[in-house]
């Protein structure tokens, strides 16, 4: 049997919030695997997410920059070694005229800025100045560039702690509905930039993803309710689905069916099932896609109203424009996020990215 040190307990721990004794246990079960540890613990209900202990928060900021036609936005991450740096004017500064020199240039990824002007010189030099001013390496970690397709309108947001930043591109028929779509296209990116969604919809999602996720969850809820059993309140329904990607059309039917015997069976008229199903419906959906509000930009309730879905809101905001408008593009940015640890700290792979 593998040796199970107190630095991995100590590590799981941190990762998974689970009490100590199940991470001992879990490490003993798979032979000292962290990642498989993790799996373990979610797999039975002891923890609620797969956090990675490893990525560390750095400093620095996210910058966006949207052009007035709400046509094309950029964002980069600009990272420092310190918090107090970041907050530096000569930092705001750089990190002010990077995101303009990225919006007006053709450049799609950081390692092509170098050999941009800015302020006459070659960004590569321009930077070596600045760090040399400002006192702390400092590196253009990522960028991001969307640009409307045909009939679309681009908005973006950055939260005002500048460790969050989103980007999202709606498609719309209409080219006379871009500017009426550019404060819900704002709502949008505040609404990914709170809730932190993976992906746009379930489309994305695999079957076998979906599978696995559906154990942890099940776990997860089951040992919730032994919780609440204790305490003596209401239990988690435990979902037989758990995304719309779960939903086909035949299962969907005979919900329906399922319904109406229910309704026949409680003497309600049949005349006004109509008026009775469509709800019934949606509370099924959304029992069904728990998976989807946890990680879809689509399947989440609208921070703006949580009486409604995403979807659901930009369904609402097409019918009012008399459009048919989807989401294109979802780009969202935190700050250090996948930065690893495997450095002694963020300055010494900041240090490694100038080379």
């Amino acid at each position: 049997m593998a040796e199970i040190s107190a630095q991995l307990v100590k590590q799981l721990r941190e990762m998974t919030d689970a009490g100590m004794m199940d991470c001992k246990k879990a490490l003993v079960e798979v032979g000292g695997d962290i990642d498989k540890a993790v799996e373990y613990l979610r797999e039975k209900g002891l923890s609620k997410a797969a956090k990675k202990a490893d990525r560390i928060a750095a400093e620095g900021s996210i910058s966006v920059k949207v052009s007035a036609d709400f046509k094309k936005a950029s964002m980069a991450e600009i990272n420092s070694e310190t918090d107090f740096v970041a907050k530096n004017d000569g930092f705001k500064e750089l990190s002010a005229k990077t995101i303009a020199m990225i919006q007006d240039s053709s450049v799609s990824n950081a390692e092509e800025l170098n050999t941009v002007m800015l302020d006459g010189v070659k960004f590569e030099e321009y930077l070596k100045t600045q760090i040399a001013k400002i006192g702390e390496n400092i590196v253009v970690r990522r960028i991001a560039k969307i640009e409307a397709q045909g009939s679309g309108v681009v908005n973006a947001y950055v939260h005002s702690n500048g460790r969050v930043g989103v980007i999202i591109a709606l498609k719309c028929q209409n080219e006379s509905n871009v500017a009426k779509l550019a404060d819900f296209t704002k709502n949008l990116c505040m609404h990914a930039a709170a809730m932190k969604p993976q992906v746009i919809s379930y489309h994305s999602f695999e079957p076998d993803f979906v599978k696995s996720e559906k154990t942890a969850i099940i776990a997860e809820l089951e040992k919730e309710n032994e919780e609440l059993k204790r305490l003596g309140k209401p239990l988690h329904k435990i979902p037989k689905y758990i995304s719309r990607l779960e939903l086909t059309d035949d299962i969907l039917a005979k919900q329906e069916k399922k319904l109406k015997e229910e309704l026949k069976a409680q003497g309600k008229p049949e005349k006004i099932w109509d008026k009775i199903l469509p709800g019934q419906m949606e509370r099924f959906k959304a029992d069904s896609t728990i998976l989807d509000q946890r990680l879809t930009l689509l399947g989440q309730f609208f921070v703006m109203d949580d009486k409604k879905t995403v979807a659901q809101a930009i369904a609402e905001k097409s019918k009012e424009l008399g459009d048919k408008i989807e989401v294109a593009e979802y780009v969202r940015f935190e700050l250090g996020e996948g930065v690893e640890k495997q450095a002694s700290n963020f300055a010494d792979e900041v240090a490694a990215q100038l080379g």
